[in-house]
């Protein structure tokens, strides 16, 4: 103990005139030694290395009256990323944090401000903690937005905090992945997004000291190692926040289990992205967005919802307009290409360029097979498939299919195309092009600018279990916000039986069949 008291005299001085140690080749310099707590300052009767590792400890003999914190004397970063591994070994409650961009104070050895958190329960491992600074920020599985009114919002939730919890091991070490950029903080444990933070609020902190805690309370004990930091250039104040934003608008419960499951298509979708595509931020609402400026900054739009009078948009046809006319991309998926033809219908068709309009369009259960595709960038990577769905065709397209260009075409069976004159299925102009290819997905150049895109299959949600099926959709969706699809389309992982059960409208009914579900997906893997 004596040796750590002597440490703490003049440290920040000594920190200055050391030479930072080399970063590997990620970028990532470690800020501790593994031996010494050179470059760290803290109450030396609860802080101390012992076996390589940053450790906090109080006893019943020697009790933490208030939250105390093991202080980085090495800088303020601003824009960064942080891994450290942290474990608490002993049985019995501890509860600690990692705190970022913060400030010293109210007290000595204390510290405010932003914190990922983490206890021994892992009941509030993983969630972004306001020390003394508008306490719990972010839970597990959330994004949250929080404006100039202070109130943390959530803007999606793509995960279960019992769920996410599965991924951290009890007593044992565990990495915390921490990113900081611009106003945005992203927190991962074990490779597994926990939380995100969009901190729009005037209190935001740009920067600050890094520290670690061990909490006031029962004795606990908690360990740190392997703490490695990366600093991002501030060239441009403004590049940390240049993300493509991607906002999902999820219609209501619909049809029957499994079937137009629009907000699990959503927050499955925007998972993928998330994952894949480091250059985008994903927002899910349910329904239209009641902020009014939640769409201002928005690269694009995929709306996934019932159609006809009941689609999102139709309150909101001149609103959309205008950001259409400022080229915000617009993806529609399946029954969100319908809108009533007329004022709406032309408006979609000069924004996704076409749709399904009642009396010309059908909508009936067929197997589409894929096997050609157009040189295109929604193209990229999808291989042939086969999939039965409620494929839509025959769309009231632009005049000579100026800007269009198909990505899904095939020729549908003739039965589809029936006979008489129905509002959904057969009609003369259908029944007319018996045997001829028709378009189920498809791309659009606007003449103005911006993109748009539809697709009209995903009546089943497990459709979403075929990679092809599935990269179509993120490519288009990547692609009309702006952004260059990967050579090998959008990677994504394929979906398990179980992660597809995640977030549907309705529960499972006593009849379901799982083991024919399995079956279905096992043969899109093969394929």
């Amino acid at each position: 103990m004596a040796y750590c008291l002597g440490i703490t005299v003049g440290l920040a001085a000594l920190a200055a005139q050391a030479e930072p140690p080399a970063a590997d080749s990620e970028g990532f310099r470690p800020i501790f030694d593994g031996k010494t707590l050179e470059g760290w300052e803290g109450d030396p009767k609860f802080w101390r290395v012992e076996d390589g590792c940053l450790t906090g400890q109080t006893t019943k003999e020697n009790p933490a009256p208030r939250n105390t914190f093991l202080i980085w004397r090495g800088g303020k970063p601003a824009d960064f990323q942080l891994k450290i591994e942290f474990c608490m070994p002993n049985p019995g409650f501890a509860n600690s944090g990692v705190q970022i961009r913060s400030w010293e104070g109210p007290g000595k050895w204390q510290v405010s401000g932003y914190q990922p958190d983490m206890d021994s329960g892992n009941q509030f491992t993983g969630i972004c903690y306001g020390e003394n600074f508008r306490g719990i920020l972010a839970n597990c599985g959330e994004k949250v937005v929080i404006g100039k009114d202070h109130r943390p919002k959530v803007a999606e939730r793509f995960g279960n905090g019992a769920e996410l919890a599965k991924f951290i091991k009890t007593r044992d070490w565990n990495e915390y992945d921490i990113t900081a950029r611009g106003n945005r903080i992203t927190q991962k444990i074990n490779g597994h997004l926990m939380c995100e933070l969009l901190d729009e609020d005037t209190m935001a902190r740009k920067d600050g000291i890094i520290a670690l805690q061990i909490h006031a309370g029962p004795p606990m004990k908690v360990q740190f190692r392997n703490v490695r930091l990366k600093e991002f250039k501030q060239d441009n104040p403004m590049k940390a926040d240049a993300k493509k934003k991607i906002v999902f608008l999820a219609g209501g419960r619909s049809h029957g289990y499994a079937q137009h499951e629009h907000h699990a298509g959503c927050l499955l979708l925007a998972k993928c992205l998330r994952e894949n595509v480091p250059e985008v931020e994903t927002v899910v609402y349910q329904g239209w967005p009641k902020d009014p400026h939640a769409l201002d900054d928005a690269a694009t739009v995929v709306i996934f919802c019932d159609g006809g009078e009941g689609h999102l948009v139709m309150n909101h046809l001149d609103e959309f307009d205008k950001l259409a006319k400022k080229g915000v991309g617009l993806a529609c998926i399946h029954y969100a290409v319908e809108v009533p033809p007329g004022k709406a219908g032309d408006l979609l068709k000069s924004w996704i360029g076409g749709y399904f309009e009642t009396f010309w369009s059908v909508n009936p259960f067929w197997v589409g097979h894929f096997d050609k595709f157009p040189d295109h960038p929604v193209a990229r990577g999808v291989r042939p498939f086969t999939m039965n769905d409620e494929w839509y065709y025959h769309m009231r397209f632009q005049d000579a299919m100026k800007g269009v260009t198909p990505i899904l075409t095939t020729v549908p069976p003739d039965e589809t195309r029936g006979k008489g004159n129905d509002a959904h299925g057969a009609n003369p102009h259908v029944f007319a092009r018996k045997g001829l290819p028709e378009h189920v997905a498809w791309a659009y150049e606007r003449p103005g600018g911006g993109r748009g895109f539809g697709f009209t299959g995903t009546h089943f949600h497990w459709s979403w279990g075929c990679d092809s099926f599935r990269t179509v959709v993120l490519n288009g969706i990547v692609w009309t916000a702006g952004l260059e699809v990967p050579a090998g389309g959008v990677p994504a992982k394929t979906p398990t039986f179980e992660e597809l059960q995640q977030n549907l409208d309705k529960p499972q009914p006593k009849n379901f069949n799982a083991d024919e579900v399995r079956k279905t997906l096992e043969g899109y893997r093969q394929k």
